[in-house]
């Protein structure tokens, strides 16, 4: 019963994909330089800005590349596709090659040469899902091995393993950009499989075994010191739950990758994420080692993640109670966070008030990835 629910909740999503998300942000996402919008107002209208993050270019660029391969619009999700592609490869890049942070809205120069690890990790799995959807995508995988050896000369750390997640380096170490590295290269790892990017994964998913989860209880931290020790305070008692679920759908997706098991870790994530959300389901910001809410508050992305753990536990169990659960991840983002004009309602807080007063555009990204998911997977 809750598989054929899953079914039709899966058929749901492509509708508002193709018929409100894609279609808004077409439209009303990108400024008169042809470069995409950060956000747009509550209203669904465009907010300009005198700058724009690169981050949101490559997210963006991503949204459509998986509109393309879902069969939106094919003439313009290929045109967004690569217009994305060619600002990810020119104007985004540092002379060392490396990404920078943000871009002049008339899409002039580079505003802000700082490269962070986490937009870079966004800028390579726009690149992957780009080069899978555009008829020739040699170029763009030859623009991704450029950007990849820029980010091993300037940015591995060869000491305490891992990359630095921005320069200069920072004091406290972070799981989050090496999270989104790692999804990037199981991206790169289909588009370009002789990349050797499955080696870069494994490093990755090593440095989550051996120093990410090292803490009590073996649950996912956030930040750690110079050399990836236990830090102090908050950040050795508090995780993300949404990062829980996000990591079992990584080690999912890694082990199919590498045809082998799911590492047993995942399952222990997913029990402690699923124990902490709220009576209606919801995935709550921050929660202590022990399961007990630091904050209620909730935003959209979260509630994506949640979804995507469900669908990855889904399909190696194949357990009606599973199905039952991503249902029910689907509903809250339908009812609670989705508009129907193909917007979002970012973040509520702890008392279930809006906080948000605009529409981050990278919110889309990581609807339009777990939509896209729930699709493969009900075959919708």
């Amino acid at each position: 019963m809750s598989k054929s629910a899953l079914r039709r909740r899966a058929k749901e999503a492509r509708h508002w994909l193709f018929d409100a998300c894609f279609p808004l942000w077409s439209e009303r996402g990108l400024n008169e330089s042809g470069l995409f919008v950060d956000a747009l107002s509550l209203d669904h209208t465009p907010l300009a800005g005198d700058t724009v993050l690169i981050s949101t270019q490559a997210r963006q660029t991503s949204v459509f590349a998986q509109a393309g391969r879902l069969g939106w619009k094919p003439d313009t999700a290929r045109d967004l596709v690569e217009d994305g592609v060619r600002t990810l490869s020119g104007l985004a890049r540092r002379d060392d090659g490396l990404i920078g942070r943000t871009l002049l809205a008339d899409a002039s120069a580079l505003s802000d040469q700082t490269p962070y690890l986490g937009d870079l990790a966004a800028s390579l799995h726009a690149l992957a899902l780009s080069s899978e959807m555009l008829e020739d995508g040699s170029g763009v995988i030859a623009s991704v091995r450029a950007l990849l050896d820029s980010l091993d000369r300037r940015m591995k750390d060869r000491t305490n393993g891992g990359y630095a997640e921005m320069l200069p380096m920072m004091a406290k170490r972070q799981q989050a950009p090496h999270m989104r590295l790692l999804e990037a290269c199981l991206a790169l790892h289909r588009a370009d499989p002789e990349g050797d990017h499955l080696a870069r994964a494994s490093d990755l998913v090593t440095l989550f075994h051996e120093k990410f989860t090292a803490g009590p209880g073996g649950l996912l931290g956030e930040e750690f010191g110079p050399d990836w020790s236990a830090p102090e305070g908050d950040p050795a008692r508090l995780v993300a739950p949404s990062h829980q679920f996000q990591w079992v759908w990584l080690l999912g997706a890694f082990a199919s990758a590498q045809s082998e098991p799911m590492a047993p870790i995942a399952g222990r994530l997913y029990s402690f994420a699923t124990g902490t959300l709220d009576e209606e389901g919801r995935t709550l910001q921050q929660v202590s080692r022990d399961g007990g809410a630091q904050d209620s508050g909730r935003q959209t992305s979260a509630q994506t993640e949640a979804l995507r753990a469900h669908l990855t536990m889904l399909e190696m169990t194949d357990d009606d109670a599973v199905a039952a659960a991503a249902c029910t991840s689907f509903d809250i983002l339908m009812d609670e966070h989705l508009t129907p004009e193909g917007g979002w309602i970012d973040a509520y807080d702890g008392d279930g008030h809006i906080i948000s007063n605009s529409m981050p555009a990278a919110t889309g990204h990581d609807v339009a990835r777990a939509f896209s998911e729930l699709i493969r997977v009900m075959n919708a």
